[in-house]
This record gives C-alpha cells, structure tokens and sequence, in this order.
C-alpha cells in the first residue's frame, strides 16, 4: 500500500472528517426518531464526502475532485431523499418502537465493535504508516456499526439506513487504503446501490400495501398466529 503524503493541515481535516463520519454512525444507533436518523444519516453522507475531498485536495486529484461532487450528491443528497420519500410513505410509525436490544446495550455495542474495528485493523495500518490508514479503523467500525443496525432494528427504514452505514463504511475503507477509487468504479457502486436503495422502497411500499405496516417485528407476529 503506498502512503498518501499530507500536510498537517491535511491530515488534521482527515481526522476530523473521519470523527464526523464515527460520530454519526454512533447517533443513528443512540437515536429512535425517523426523522432525525435520517437527518443524521445525511450529516453522515457528507462526512464521507468531507473525507473524499481532503484525500482529492491532498493528492492534488482532480478526478478524485469530481469523485467527491458525486458521493456528496448521491450519499448526501439522493439516497437521504429517498428515504425520507420512502418515510413518508411508510404510514403513521416515526419512531423505532421496538428494537430488538435496547439503546443502552446497543450503545454498549457500539463501544465494543469499535474496540474491535481498531484491534482487528493494526495489521492494515501497519502497513503504511500515514494519516489516511491510520483512519482505516473508523471505517471498519462504521461497517460494523451498520451491520448492528441491520440486525437490532425492525423497521425497513431504519435497516435501510443499516445497510447504506455499511456500504459508507465500505467506501471509505476503499478510498483509504488504495489512494481513491477510480471514477468509473465509484459511478459503478454507487449506481448498485441507488437500485438496491429503489428496489427496497418498492418492496417496503409493497408490504405496507399489503399488510399495513413495515415493521418487520409486526410481521414476524402476524405470521407467528
């Protein structure tokens, strides 16, 4: 892995672009209003937009420049629209109700999964010492940050917002560890997951059409009787 040279200034936006995105992974788990999650998954799209432009700034990229414009618009912009379409049409709930564990331990989690993002990663930043792999472990710890969304929340939105985490976390790694990711690669991902993005809507219009709700927990009730 080559190192990426940055200059203090540089670096020290690197880090607090890295916080931003650690720091808004953390809200969503803390918080249970809709809304609100989504306002905070959009402070997170544009943390990860922040941390693509001081990589473009740094390297002196103008492609890594134009790769910033699109994650800001599509994972600060688009996809949060989207879902707050998708809310809007998911009936009465705005609120995760009931989550599978509790805030408290989710938060507990969350404190663990990041200790571990940052053990499991020492073999990767040793690798190259500078400040872009040193951020890898906050990457990591988004990923499994998201993936704990996906599997203690019931509502589609709010595991929608889980699996983007996971996809942001992804994407962050990538430009982290290889010095950006090539434009047409990242039109490429970012186009699967606008498409993943639209067919879960569909499907979550299609269930609350159907059975009056998206709360995957009501569901699992309705089909245990």
């Amino acid at each position: 892995m080559e190192p990426v040279v940055m200059s203090p200034p540089a670096a020290a936006l690197l880090d607090v672009a890295a916080g931003a995105l650690l720091l808004t992974a953390v809200l969503v788990v803390w918080r249970r209003d809709l809304p609100t999650i989504l306002r905070i998954f959009t402070a997170h799209g544009l943390a990860l937009g922040a941390l693509v432009g001081v990589l473009a700034w740094a390297q002196r990229s103008v492609e890594l420049g134009l790769v910033t414009i699109g994650v800001l618009a599509v994972r600060g912009g688009l996809l949060p629209w989207l879902l707050r379409r998708a809310l809007a049409g998911a009936g009465p709930a705005r609120r995760e109700v009931r989550p599978v564990v509790n805030v408290t331990a989710s938060l507990l989690a969350v404190a663990a999964l990041v200790l571990l993002a940052f053990s499991v990663s020492v073999p990767l930043v040793e690798l190259g010492e500078s400040p872009a792999t040193r951020a890898v472990p906050v990457a990591v710890a988004v990923v499994l940050i998201g993936l704990l969304v996906l599997v203690t929340r019931r509502h589609t939105i709010s595991q929608l917002v889980g699996f983007l985490l996971v996809d942001n976390g992804i994407t962050a790694a990538g430009f982290l560890t290889t010095s950006g990711i090539g434009l047409v690669v990242e039109v490429g991902v970012a186009l699967d997951v606008l498409l993943a993005v639209l067919v879960l809507q569909v499907l979550a219009g299609r269930i609350r059409d159907t059975f009056g709700d998206v709360d995957l927990g009501e569901l699992r009730e309705l089909r245990d009787r």
